[in-house]
């Protein structure tokens, strides 16, 4: 499968060429097309990225070339950055209330130490930016997307 990928994503090119952009041997290039040698997964990766398709792509995996990691995902603006800073300031001071609900794990946020405080801050708040581009990507028309 590997070898079968790996001469289509070539087309036109040469083995040197490609051999030379991944930093192996033209020979060994070779060995991978004709599914006598297997990459390690550190020149997998540089195959992969050489030709922007996934490494799952090449192995045979999936059929898409790029996986749903590598989807381009609107970028946020100024307006979405205050929105995120105004909620996640709400959610922190909730969760420093001593009512049940918003407790973390049996505790307040201000008992926690200074550790487990910051990192749950931190991935409330890379949860909130990735919800919010995923929204955005939802949500807007084709014709409006670049």
């Amino acid at each position: 499968m590997l070898g079968n990928r790996l001469k289509a994503l070539r087309g036109k090119r040469t083995q040197e060429e490609i051999a030379n952009s991944i930093g192996v041997s033209r020979a060994r290039y070779s060995h991978y097309e004709n599914n006598r040698r297997e990459p390690d997964n550190e020149t997998l990766q540089k195959i992969a990225d050489f030709f922007n398709v996934s490494t799952d792509y090449l192995l045979g995996r999936s059929k898409e070339k790029e996986s749903d990691w590598n989807l381009k995902l609107p970028e946020l603006t100024d307006k979405d950055e205050r929105d995120i800073a105004k909620d996640l300031e709400k959610i922190i001071s909730n969760l420093g209330k001593k009512d049940g609900y918003s407790q973390f794990d049996g505790q307040s946020i201000d008992d926690m130490d200074e550790e487990d405080r910051e990192l749950l801050i931190a991935s409330l708040e890379n949860s909130m930016r990735l919800a919010k581009r995923i929204a955005k990507q939802k949500f807007t028309p084709k014709k409006y997307r670049k």
